[in-house]
């Protein structure tokens, strides 16, 4: 006759039981808001994936805006190497967003239809993280602040953050202060247009690597972050069709015809273009 497994694993011997005015796992995460966040509108199955993956979708965009602030203000200070662990880190953020695409594909589209009128006019065109990422990196445009004008908070940090040079004039800043014949922008509410001396400088970057290996690899850094970024988008694009095909979305935009027109957008021109010239 054996005897009986144990009741607890061995090594639980060490480990604290009781918590009673001690910090715990729940307490340091703060889980009970967290876990208490999803408030379904109606009786469907599937509405809670949906909300879930929207919500984590936001957590991942608030780390990605940490890391993204953080590596601007190291590369406008010169510290290079710490910026490349901020803005690797944010490409390896975009790919667990680019994953939650794929959680959200097992649903069909008979089973969103049953609760995506519960949704009302809410969309994810009115994230305010997203728009914030976009505006970080430096896709701006003032006409996309409207949608959260009824959060004057959210509105006025979308206002500042154009005021603010974007992580891209940070990054031509840091090509000037290395001796390279480029301005940083004007206007630092415009968007990242191309830019011919720029687009030179970075040339002369990727022909002599070894030279300038710091800002060659910088540039590979920001491309690695929009390789990511864009196929978040594509998925983003892939999904929608999936489930509601040309349907107009939810927030009254044109869905998957507005979705594949931001395909087209580029974050960084200058280091895409310069790859024809190499």
């Amino acid at each position: 006759m054996t005897d009986p497994a144990p009741s607890n694993p061995p090594g639980h011997h060490d480990a604290q039981m009781s918590f009673e005015g001690r910090m715990s796992y729940g307490d340091y995460l703060s889980l009970d808001p967290v876990l208490s966040a999803q408030h379904p509108r109606s009786a469907a199955h599937d509405e809670m994936l949906f909300i879930i993956q929207h919500q984590t979708s936001e957590l991942w965009m608030k780390l990605a805006l940490h890391e993204l602030s953080a590596a601007r203000e190291a590369i406008a200070a010169g510290a290079l190497r710490p910026a490349f662990k901020m803005l690797t880190r944010v490409a390896r953020i975009m790919e667990q967003l680019n994953g939650s695409w794929d959680v959200l594909r097992t649903m069909t589209p008979s089973e969103y239809q049953q609760f995506r009128p519960f949704l009302g006019e809410s969309s994810g065109f009115q994230s305010h993280q997203y728009r914030m990422i976009e505006f970080v990196a430096g896709n701006r445009n003032p006409e996309l602040i409207r949608p959260h004008e009824h959060r004057p908070e959210l509105a006025a940090s979308l206002r500042a953050e154009m005021g603010r040079p974007s992580l891209y004039a940070v990054v031509l800043g840091r090509l000037a202060a290395e001796g390279f014949d480029v301005a940083a922008p004007q206007d630092v509410s415009a968007p990242t247009a191309p830019d011919p001396a720029a687009r030179a400088a970075w040339g002369a970057i990727y022909a002599d690597p070894e030279r300038w290996w710091g800002l060659y690899e910088l540039g590979e850094k920001l491309v690695d972050f929009e390789d990511y970024f864009r196929r978040w988008r594509f998925n983003h694009v892939t999904t929608v069709e999936r489930i509601i095909g040309f349907k107009r979305g939810t927030g009254g935009t044109a869905g998957v015809s507005y979705l594949r027109r931001m395909l087209d957008t580029v974050l960084f021109p200058d280091l895409w273009d310069l790859r024809s010239g190499l």
